[in-house]
C-alpha cells in the first residue's frame, strides 16, 4: 500500500527545505524537489514521525535512504539540467532516483542489492518515478551499453574511483563520488578531455560500502 501525501507531510517538507538551505544548499530546482516528494513512503511505515527530519534511517537489505541534506548535496554537485542521462549507482529506496528524475534527468540506475532491486522496481511506477532503465548488477561497471553520461552520482562509499564509472562520462559530464573507507570525502571529476579530469573535493560524508559483485 502507498502511504497518503497529506498537508501535514507537506508542511514537514516545507520545514525540512527550511534546514537544507540554512545549510548551504542554493539551487532552487533541488529544493524545490525536495519539497515536492514525499520522503515518507520511501520508508518503512513505522520510521514515518522521522522521516522529514535531516537524517539518514535503515531500510532493507541493511542499506540506508540517505540523509537529505547528502541528498541535495550530491545532486547540487552533478549540476543536474533537464533532459540529462545520468547513471546512478545504487538505487536503495528510490529516492534520490526521484530526485534526479523531478529534475528532468533520463536516469538509468543499477542496484546491487537484489531484495533492494525488486522492491524498488516494483515501487517507483507506484509513485510516478520511472527511470530509463534500472538494472540489478555491479555498479563499480557502471552502464557501459547506455554510456556516456551527462553526469553520474554514487550513492555509496567506494574505497577507490572506478576507472569505468570514469570512461563513461561525456566530456564536460561530472561523477560525483563519496570516496574512502570508514568515512568519505565527497569528490567531485570533470571529464575534460579523453584522459583528462578536473578534481575537486567537499569535505567528509558517511555512507554504506560500495560493493562488488551482484551474486546476493
Amino acid at each position: 500500500m502507498i502511504l497518503k501525501d497529506l498537508p501535514k507531510h507537506k508542511g514537514l517538507r516545507n520545514q525540512l527545505v527550511v534546514i537544507i538551505e540554512a545549510k548551504g544548499i542554493k539551487d532552487k530546482n533541488v529544493l524545490s524537489a525536495i519539497k515536492k516528494i514525499p520522503r515518507h513512503v520511501f520508508m518503512d511505515s513505522s520510521f514515518i514521525d522521522f522521516a522529514y527530519q535531516d537524517k539518514p534511517f535503515p531500510i532493507a537489505a541493511e542499506q540506508t535512504i540517505s540523509q537529505p541534506y547528502t541528498v541535495a548535496f550530491q545532486t547540487e554537485l552533478l549540476k543536474v539540467k533537464s533532459g540529462d542521462k545520468i547513471l546512478e549507482i545504487g538505487t536503495g529506496s528510490g529516492y534520490q532516483t526521484a530526485v534526479l528524475i523531478e529534475l528532468g534527468a533520463e536516469v538509468y540506475s543499477i542496484e546491487r542489492q537484489k531484495e533492494l532491486y525488486n522492491l524498488t522496481k516494483k515501487f517507483l511506477p507506484k509513485v510516478g518515478y520511472v527511470p530509463k532503465k534500472l538494472m540489478f548488477g555491479d555498479g563499480y561497471l557502471g552502464m557501459p551499453d547506455a554510456a556516456p553520461f551527462d553526469g553520474i552520482l554514487v550513492t555509496a562509499g567506494a574505497p577507490y574511483v572506478p576507472k569505468t564509472l570514469l570512461g563513461q562520462l561525456k566530456i564536460g559530464g561530472r561523477l560525483v563520488i563519496p570516496v574512502g573507507e570508514g568515512s568519505q570525502i565527497m569528490t567531485l571529476f570533470i571529464r575534460k578531455g579523453d584522459t583528462s579530469f578536473e578534481k575537486h573535493e567537499f569535505g567528509d560524508f558517511r555512507f554504506v560500502p560500495l560493493l562488488k559483485n551482484s551474486n546476493k
